[in-house]
């Protein structure tokens, strides 16, 4: 499990290229992040539903509570985002990707993350959320610097992104600390990822369904990205900015209607239907529906229609955890020389992933079958990523193939 390509390094700062020596897994960002986000999410859920029938106690000073839903948002989707991240921002900006030693030493932050947040009873609070709090500045400088180098000034707004969620995960933990609500800190870093998957989504989705229908030689593409684009763009941001500082408030609800409807014609302009046979690019918009699912809820939630927690996991289960198993099986497909195409688990992880995005936010909906809807949407959410780990796990940690035809 080595590779065997040379390895570019520039006269000076951080090594990049695709690593020459040492483990395939370190040759590219995607590898031990993806594997990672999977490994974590399946025992991170694990242990919140220890925590919940048992009494264990996880996190320790932490607290369980806390700790699940930290995880979730700065654990489990901040690994997913360095992986993505880490394999995008090189194909944009035309550099060579961070690549071995230095990409060790990152993914070994994350890691230490999440080691110091079990282990605060041991090595104190206030040092565990300090070692935790490392991983997203690290990767927002890594990051901004490939961008502002690259000059490309329109990916910024990708660092923007990064920025928030390092603010809200620094706000997260201060609050832990001082025993404050986190409430408002986890909004802030939802409507982080919310946006990025406004931006990227309105990037990737519309391109792979044009490429899909482009080689049976249609020519019913979605439509190209406009000044709509950018108008739904706005106005969603406005309403994760409304939802952050006042969740229940008469402008809130309005101004997420309208992002409602505004990303739900978006969606449609896409066409995502055309692409039902081919389900690697149909469970993109599949994610993506929860965006416009999702403001809905924060208009329902601005008017008490609807409580705070199932809100909050219609963005999250719905909106962030579908969209990032759909680009994780494509982009660990297509940058380790698979086909792109859905296999049977594929297809079976999406369906589990979206199913406990639907019975998640039902469990505070529907009391009186809480505990039954909750042990549904867990075992539905480890099943889809222990399905991933089964299927791509191996493909992350052996060299990519040959394309068919090479010697």
């Amino acid at each position: 499990m080595f590779s065997y390509f040379s390895k570019p390094r520039p006269s000076g700062g951080i090594p990049r290229g695709i690593a020459t020596t040492g483990p395939v897994l370190f040759s590219y960002g995607f590898r031990p992040f993806f594997l990672g986000a999977s490994l974590w999410a399946i025992f991170a859920m694990a242990g919140w539903i220890a925590a919940l029938t048992t009494g264990i106690d996880i996190a320790g000073e932490y607290g369980p509570a806390h700790w699940h839903a930290h995880e979730m948002l700065f654990g489990f989707s901040s690994a997913v985002l360095a992986g993505f991240l880490l394999t995008a921002v090189p194909n944009w900006t035309g550099r060579l990707p961070v690549s071995g030693r230095p990409l060790a030493y990152l993914f070994a932050l994350w890691v230490a993350g999440r080691l110091a947040l079990l282990a605060t009873d041991v090595i104190g609070l206030k040092f565990a959320v300090i070692i935790e709090a490392a991983f997203m500045p690290a990767l927002l400088a890594i990051c901004a610097r490939e961008i502002i180098v690259g000059r490309k000034w329109k990916d910024l707004k990708i660092v923007g992104g990064l920025v928030l969620l390092s603010a809200a995960n620094a706000w997260f933990h201060i609050s832990v600390v001082r025993e404050l609500d986190v409430d408002a800190a986890a909004r802030l870093a939802i409507g982080a990822y919310v946006m990025l998957i406004m931006i990227v989504g309105g990037r990737i989705l519309p391109s792979f369904t044009r490429n899909w229908l482009n080689k049976f030689g249609r020519t019913d593409f979605p439509v190209p990205y406009n000044r709509f684009d950018t108008v739904t763009i706005l106005v969603g941001v406005a309403a994760l900015v409304c939802w952050t500082f006042a969740p229940q408030h008469i402008v809130t609800a309005t101004v997420a209607s309208a992002a409602s409807l505004l990303q739900a014609a978006r969606l449609i302009r896409w066409r995502g239907w055309t692409t039902w046979p081919d389900k690697i690019v149909f469970v993109l918009h599949a994610a993506y529906a929860f965006v416009p699912l999702g403001f809905a809820a924060v208009a329902a939630g601005a008017v008490s229609a609807l409580d705070a927690y199932p809100v909050m996991h219609v963005m999250t289960v719905g909106v962030i955890a579908c969209m990032m198993l759909a680009v994780m099986t494509r982009a660990s497909r297509g940058h380790t020389g698979r086909p792109l195409a859905a296999s049977n688990l594929s297809c079976a992880s999406y369906i589990a992933i979206i199913g406990a995005a639907l019975a998640r936010p039902f469990a505070e909906i529907l009391p009186a079958h809480y505990h039954h809807l909750l042990a549904l949407s867990g075992a539905l959410w480890i099943t889809a990523f222990a399905l991933f780990c089964i299927e791509y796990g191996p493909m992350l940690v052996r060299a990519r193939r040959a394309p068919r035809g090479a010697a």
